[in-house]
């Protein structure tokens, strides 16, 4: 009987994982442009805008280049940060941030 107690009392002594926090990684930059054009059609807002993004869109799936696409979500976080002044519905901070960090 001594041994069943003194095992009970080793588990016991058993420390306690440690679990690791995880940062929120920024989101990758064609996530970004897609999340930007479904915004704006979402909202309605600038249809230049959209059909730039498209195109860039489908440039940078074909050849990895995200200069045009990163120009593209700047000025629609420019558009975004307009809207959420005036208040309009579905523009939120959250999202302004997301897709400054992706730039």
């Amino acid at each position: 009987m001594a041994k069943s107690t003194e095992k009970a009392a080793v588990k016991k002594a058993s420390p306690k994982k440690v679990t690791a926090v995880k940062k929120a990684k920024p989101m990758d930059i064609a996530a970004a442009g897609t999340t930007a054009l479904s915004k704006l059609k979402e909202l309605g807002l600038d249809q230049s805008l959209q059909a730039d993004l498209e195109w860039c869109l489908g440039s940078y799936k074909f050849d990895k280049n995200p200069a045009g696409l990163r120009e593209m979500i700047s000025r629609a976080v420019k558009v975004f940060t307009i809207e959420k002044e005036k208040k309009t519905k579905g523009v939120t901070a959250k999202l302004i941030t997301d897709l400054s960090k992706a730039v």
